[in-house]
Order: C-alpha cells, then structure tokens, then sequence
C-alpha cells in the first residue's frame, strides 16, 4: 500500500454491513467506494486520498462464506498486517449491522481490536431499516453483548447511509482525532 504521511481512517465489518456505502455517504460521492447488494464486492484494501488532507481505507468484509478458505486466510492475514503495521491509521470503524441481533464474528473482531489496542469507534449500520423500539432493543443487545468483555465501550454511532444519520458524528469523531494529534 502507498503510504503518505496523512491521517488514516478505516472501515471494516462483515461483508454487506454497508463499507462502502457509508463512505460514499461521507465524502457524498455516489461511487468513490464500489457498491454491491452481492456481499463480497471489496476484495482488496482501497486506499482514498480526501483532498490531500487525510485518507479512508475501505478494508474487505470479514466473514464472507462464499469464498474459499484460502481466499479468507488471505484477506484476514491482510487485514491483521495492516491494523498492526500501519503507523499513520487514527482509528479504525467497526461497523455492525444495527438489524441483526450481535453476531460472535463481531464480537470477536471488535475484542480482538481491544486486545490489540487498535483504536476503535463502533458504527451501527442500517437504522433507517428498523422502527425506533426495535433500534434501542437491538442496539442495547449489542451493548450488552460486548460489556460481557468491556467495562467500558468505545464511541457508538448509529449510522444510516440512505438518510446520512451519523454521517456529522462520524466527521466529528476524525476531525477531533486529526486535531488532538496536530497539538
């Protein structure tokens, strides 16, 4: 990977939790990021210059059954050498699809990303889909499955890349991080 000297913010979660979509929706831009309703579209880590100011990793979804075995040794080992090796990523973005109820790959990763001390803002995804009694029920069962590991949780924004629910959040989260290390 090309590496500058710009602040680096990264995107991950299981394929199909929305990647590339909430991406779009940040710099709205329809197709900086390529989409897909086929889970799997990213295979590789793309790499977006913003402006010459700071740039967004679209990492591989972790997960994905329909590829093989090999394939997902590839992308994991790919995606663990860059959370560990890359000195200029700010925080990486945990997205989990706000839907469902909490997945164990999910909760796995996420504490993996502790053990690591990776620093991590998690990213509900898809709240436009959900009535507003069962977004705090499915939020809160998330919540309740990661304190089972966490005595505190890291920054959790519910997003929605069709209504840009989240997107000042998530703006503010960088725009903080770029700035606290500049003094």
């Amino acid at each position: 990977m090309p590496h500058k000297n710009l602040p680096e913010f990264a995107f991950i979660g299981r394929s199909n939790v929305g990647k590339s979509s909430l991406i779009n929706c940040l710099v709205d831009r329809k197709e900086l990021a390529r989409t897909s309703s086929k889970p799997g579209k990213t295979q590789t880590l793309n790499l977006y210059n913003i402006d010459g100011w700071m740039q967004i990793c679209d990492l591989p979804g972790y997960g994905y059954a329909k590829v093989s075995k090999t394939m997902r040794s590839k992308f994991s080992n790919m995606i663990r050498y860059y959370l560990k090796n890359r000195e200029n990523l700010y925080a990486l973005f945990v997205l989990v699809d706000l839907r469902i109820p909490p997945q164990p790959m999910d909760i796995e990763f996420i504490n993996d990303c502790g053990n690591d001390e990776i620093p991590i803002v998690l990213v509900g995804t898809k709240s436009d889909k959900l009535k507003p009694e069962e977004l705090e029920v499915n939020l809160q069962a998330i919540k309740n499955a990661l304190l089972e590991y966490w005595e505190e949780l890291p920054p959790f924004i519910i997003s929605s890349s069709q209504t840009k629910v989240g997107r000042d959040e998530i703006w503010e989260v960088i725009t903080q991080a770029i700035q606290t290390d500049q003094q």
